[in-house]
């Protein structure tokens, strides 16, 4: 099928992928496409750039997602985006919480697809890059299979060619965003039926897909899947993306492999005065399902949070991690660590 750029993608989760997060996820995954944490229009412009929008250069394929419903502001920021080099501008239709409606943007704009098109007409515009739309299969009591297929033709005849579809609807009244994560049912039928009677477009399904094998399934009906929490809760998943999904031939990094490629980007952050947590929190999964995965875990998360720990918190929970350090040198190295 087409866009084999986005035949495999990581969505964008708050507090989860941020940059640091999306750097140890392009060492797993070369292939993979990232997005940002959702960033309002009004921030994009008014607020601190460097801080919000900051990326690096092996981040690519990247996408910026907005939230926002006024189509000269959503213009606006998308320019910025494009300036600072993002790969795409994502436009948020999809989530669900309190904040989110009250600033009239995310998933209540499923009920007005004619300024969600002229959201995308007007960033279209302004930028070069691909403007893409995340949404659900439907909202509240408009959530028949006429009216998704409404939302996406008006979208489509402003120009959108590509749809990420949460194959779940999202309850705006009585459900918090959580619930809405996993109360409605999947439905990934319709996301299927969609794609079918829209070859034109290209649809990327996301909801609940937790297996690179599910990923693949999928990927017989849509042009392709976006991971979300299980990614980010069992990120050495992706190392085998670019093999299994876009015929690599290059072995996957071993997970202390992983983890020792991502050092010295952690020793430049310690050296501008960042924490080592605000890097090491986004790892904690690497070694989900491994014998020593919870002495790995307890190592960073007992020595490697405050101001004070220095980047061997992050070897020595490499080295317990693969065996090559006993318990007795660990608690020693332990006491030596809260000493100083």
């Amino acid at each position: 099928m087409s866009h084999s750029s986005h035949r495999f993608c990581v969505a964008p989760m708050m507090d989860w992928t941020d940059r640091h997060c999306r750097v140890f996820h392009r060492i797993l995954s070369r292939s993979a496409r990232l997005y940002t944490e959702m960033v309002t229009a009004d921030a994009v412009i008014h607020g601190e750039r460097a801080r919000l929008l900051g990326f690096g250069a092996e981040e690519h394929p990247i996408a910026l997602q907005l939230g926002g419903s006024d189509p000269a502001k959503l213009a606006e920021a998308a320019a910025i985006g494009e300036a600072a080099g993002y790969d795409e501008i994502n436009l948020n239709v999809g989530c669900p919480s309190d904040r989110v409606q009250e600033g009239r943007f995310g998933a209540c704009l499923m009920a007005e697809p004619d300024l969600v098109a002229a959201s995308v007409a007007a960033m279209q515009k302004r930028v070069a890059i691909p403007v893409t739309v995340k949404c659900r299969i439907g909202i509240d009591d408009q959530d028949s299979e006429a009216d998704l297929t409404r939302f996406v033709e008006t979208v489509a005849d402003a120009g959108a060619r590509i749809f990420i579809v949460h194959a779940r609807k999202a309850w705006l009244k009585g459900l918090s965003p959580k619930e809405n994560r996993e109360i409605p049912p999947l439905d990934y039928g319709r996301v299927y039926r969609l794609k079918a009677a829209r070859p034109d477009l290209t649809i990327i399904i996301n909801g609940g897909v937790e297996t690179l094998e599910a990923s693949a399934a999928h990927l017989q009906h849509v042009d392709g899947v976006m991971l979300g929490r299980a990614a980010y809760q069992t990120p050495y998943l992706l190392a085998d993306v670019d093999q299994l999904l876009f015929g690599s031939t290059e072995p996957p990094l071993s997970r202390g492999e992983v983890l020792r490629r991502l050092v010295p980007y952690v020793q430049d952050h310690l050296a501008q005065g960042g924490r080592l947590n605000s890097v090491t929190r986004h790892v904690l999964g690497v070694y989900h399902g491994q014998p020593r995965a919870r002495v790995f875990r307890r190592h960073l998360s007992e020595h490697g949070v405050g101001e004070g720990p220095g980047i061997d918190v992050l070897l020595q929970a490499i080295a317990l991690a693969e065996g090559r350090v006993n318990d007795a040198a660990r608690d020693s190295a332990a006491g030596a660590l809260a000493a100083e």
